[in-house]
Order: structure tokens, then C-alpha cells, then sequence
């Protein structure tokens, strides 16, 4: 698939699903890429299966390249952007993030000799990579925060490209409007809020005698074909496809359970994502808290939902 070999040289630092996503279609869209990792990590590993070979640590591949992509986690960015990048940068270097938290909530400054811009694709990693290999393309936001050399903009649109997404597909954005929507979006709603509500309405339904295969294939099972039906037709085209008890239900009980207090919170929210207390928060993860991540988020679901959801994944 390889196209034709540019001679420009890219770092990927950090080889998480969005590293390697946005590694391999670079290179498979010709251009010379690097993987930046500390010594130590595991990932090192799963690039080298990848047949990457210049794999150096963070700082030896921000000397190697002209334009640096920010694939490690956003909570990291700062320091390691003071540690080992900011000395190591190239004339004209292009710091392209992937996600703009660390930049808007001051955690990184630009050095001003830099083109500063955003890709963030509008999908997880794996779905990124197989898109690209469907030769099909995802949506994306782009923007430009700093523009040195007056192409920043030139390479937004190479670079999108490159990884696989289609100028018309590009929505335009800025660094602000990107990082909070983005958290916000994903706490209240896509991930953390989500979660919430089926949690909730599995717990009901056992708690009430429905057999828990029951109250899976209710609350969760069904998700991706709503979410479907919303993506291509609204909400209004979504309730005008489904059943009329399942319309005037959500008429009735819509409006109650996520209502106006739901939302008086959701606004809360927001102000603390906004004044930059949760970015803080973030930022200054202890590694005893890290650690204790997964143990909490065990919290969010329950076992017998996790259970059904194995069983109805095979």
C-alpha cells in the first residue's frame, strides 16, 4: 500500500491504538516515520512487531524528525514536553497534537519557532487503521494554533490525508472548543454518562425479576443500532423508525429521567472542565491513583453486567 516515499520525517511519540493507527498509515502513505517511547516501555515491543526500526527514546526521536506527533497520554504531555522535547526541537519544527488538552490548559507552551496544529479523529484507533485500509474515511477535527512558517494550515491537510481522512470529512475547529467539548462529551455523555444510565436501568430491571440475558439485551445489546439510527437520520428520524410504545414511552419517561436536573449537572460539569479544574486534576495524578484507575472504574459497571455482556460478545 506503500505510496510514494516522502522525505519528510515524522515521530510518532507514543504507540498506544492512536500511535499505531496513525504510525502505520503513515507509513503506508510513504512517509518516514519514527516511534518515539521511553526506554522502559512495554510498547517497544508491539512496534518492533510492526517492523518499525528507528525506535528511539522520546528526546533522540524529536532530534530525528521535523514534525512530532503527541500519541501519549495527555495527562504526560507537559512534562515531558519541558523534559525532552522542548531542548531537542528542530528549526521549523510542526507539533502536531492529537488531542489539544495540554495546549489550552497551559500545560505545554509552544516554543514560538514551531507550527502548532490539530488532527483529532472522531474514532478510536483500531477503527482509524481499518478505515484507512477500507480505503474509506472518518471525520476529523482540524485546527491551527500557531502558524511559524505560514504552511501549518498546507499541512494540516497532508497530513489528514495521510492518515486517511478526506478534506471534506475535515470539520474546522479551535484549540479551546476541541478540548472541552471533547471532555465533556466524553464524561457526561459518551463514557462516563452512558455508562451511568445502563448501569442503572440493567440494576432495575434484575432487581425486579427480569432475568439479568434480559435486562442486557434491553438496556445494552440494542445500543449501536439507536446510536445508527441517530447518526444517519437525527434524533426526530430515529424516533420516527422505531415502534410507536417505544415513541410514546420515551415521550413519557424521556423528559423524567434525564431532565432538568440531569442537565443542571451536566452545566456543573462543564464549569469544572472549563475553569480547568479537572484538567489540574489530571495533570497531577499521583502513580498510586494511576494504579488504582481500573480498580475504580470496576465501580462504574458490575460484575453480572460484565458477565452478560461476554456472553452475548461471543
Amino acid at each position: 500500500m506503500i505510496k510514494n516515499r516522502k522525505t519528510e520525517k515524522i515521530a510518532v511519540l507514543g504507540y498506544g491504538s492512536q500511535g499505531r493507527s496513525v504510525a502505520l498509515n503513515l507509513r503506508d502513505s510513504g512517509y518516514d516515520v519514527t516511534i518515539g517511547l521511553p526506554l522502559k516501555s512495554k510498547s517497544r515491543k508491539k512496534a518492533r512487531a510492526d517492523k518499525f526500526s528507528a525506535i528511539f527514546s522520546v528526546s533522540q526521536a524529536v532530534k530525528e524528525s521535523t514534525t512530532l506527533c503527541f500519541a501519549f497520554p495527555d495527562h504526560l504531555q507537559g512534562q515531558t514536553y519541558k523534559s525532552e522535547i522542548q531542548a531537542n526541537l528542530n528549526d521549523n519544527s510542526t507539533l502536531w497534537f492529537l488531542h489539544s488538552f495540554a495546549v489550552h490548559f497551559g500545560f505545554i507552551k509552544p516554543a514560538p519557532h514551531c507550527d502548532v496544529i490539530l488532527i483529532a479523529p472522531h474514532a478510536p484507533g483500531l477503527t482509524v487503521r481499518d478505515e484507512y485500509l477500507g480505503s474509506k474515511s472518518l471525520s476529523a477535527f482540524f485546527a491551527v494554533y500557531q502558524n511559524a512558517t505560514g504552511r501549518a494550515h498546507k499541512t494540516v491537510f497532508k497530513l489528514s490525508g495521510a492518515i486517511g481522512f478526506k478534506k471534506s470529512k475535515l470539520v474546522k475547529t479551535t484549540f479551546k472548543d476541541e478540548a472541552l467539548g471533547d471532555l465533556f462529551g466524553e464524561q457526561a455523555v459518551l463514557c462516563g454518562g452512558l455508562a451511568g444510565l445502563i448501569k442503572n436501568g440493567f440494576e432495575v430491571l434484575v432487581e425486579n425479576g427480569i432475568p439479568p440475558e434480559n435486562a442486557y439485551l434491553e438496556v445494552a445489546y440494542q445500543l449501536d443500532l439507536i446510536i445508527a439510527l441517530i447518526k444517519k437520520y437525527g434524533i426526530e428520524g430515529m424516533f420516527e423508525r422505531i415502534s410507536v410504545a417505544a415513541r410514546f414511552g420515551s415521550l413519557e419517561a424521556g423528559p423524567e429521567i434525564v431532565g432538568e436536573s440531569v442537565k443542571k449537572k451536566m452545566r456543573a460539569r462543564y464549569k469544572e472542565i472549563e475553569s480547568g479544574k479537572f484538567a489540574r486534576k489530571l495533570n497531577n495524578l499521583s502513580q498510586a491513583e494511576l494504579s488504582s484507575l481500573s480498580k475504580d472504574l470496576k465501580k462504574l459497571s458490575s460484575p453480572l453486567f460484565e458477565k452478560m455482556a461476554r456472553k452475548f460478545s461471543k
